[in-house]
């Protein structure tokens, strides 16, 4: 049994025991939450804004151009 083989082998298992919340408690998983609740806000306002000019063309009775 090669020593090299058995250290491989050990440290494989020491990275995957401590390797399960890391990533989802890195400072750039936040950073890209907090940029995701921002977009979804811009898209969501732009939504609301398209809807009430709609609404707006069709009470002025536009036809829509």
């Amino acid at each position: 049994y090669y020593v090299w083989s058995k250290e491989f082998m050990e440290a494989g298992k020491r990275r995957l025991a401590g390797d399960t919340a890391r990533a989802a408690t890195t400072d750039e998983v936040k950073d890209l939450r907090r940029e995701s609740t921002a977009l979804k806000e811009v898209v969501a306002e732009q939504a609301l804004e398209i809807r009430l000019l709609k609404k707006s063309m069709i009470a002025d009775g536009g036809d829509g151009e």
